[in-house]
């Protein structure tokens, strides 16, 4: 789990909720499953098993976890259930992004000189 890995300084609630993020995504089913969510803008379960070619049971455990990071919501509706992008976490996601490692990779516009020019070359 994230908080059993040892590190230097303890991570901000903000950290630990883009690490979790960031791990559901890096499941290639699950980036492909908010893939289709985003282009769909909602699914129910069949439908997403049916573009994925995995058991019912194997999507609704990525599902799952899509769901506690927070990327997804879903809604039971009679036998089924309808999944869609969380809307306010996504938008989170997309502005921590943005402002994960300030001091590094400066847009070309703004980037100065680096000071080791030999460095990562």
């Amino acid at each position: 789990m994230i908080n059993d890995i040892p590190t230097t300084r303890r991570m901000t609630g903000d950290e630990k909720r883009l690490s979790t993020m960031f791990k559901a995504l890096g499941n290639p089913v699950r980036f492909q499953i908010m893939q289709i969510l985003a282009e769909k803008q909602m699914c129910i379960t069949g439908e997403i098993v049916d573009f994925t070619l995995l058991a019912q049971s194997t999507v609704s455990q990525h599902l799952k976890v899509l769901r506690e990071a927070g990327l997804i919501s879903g809604e039971v509706e009679g036998p089924a259930t309808c999944y869609c992008l969380d809307v306010d976490n996504i938008h989170w996601l997309k502005t921590q992004v943005e402002r994960w490692l300030p001091q590094c990779c400066p847009r070309p516009e703004t980037a100065a000189a680096p000071e080791d020019p030999a460095c990562c070359d």
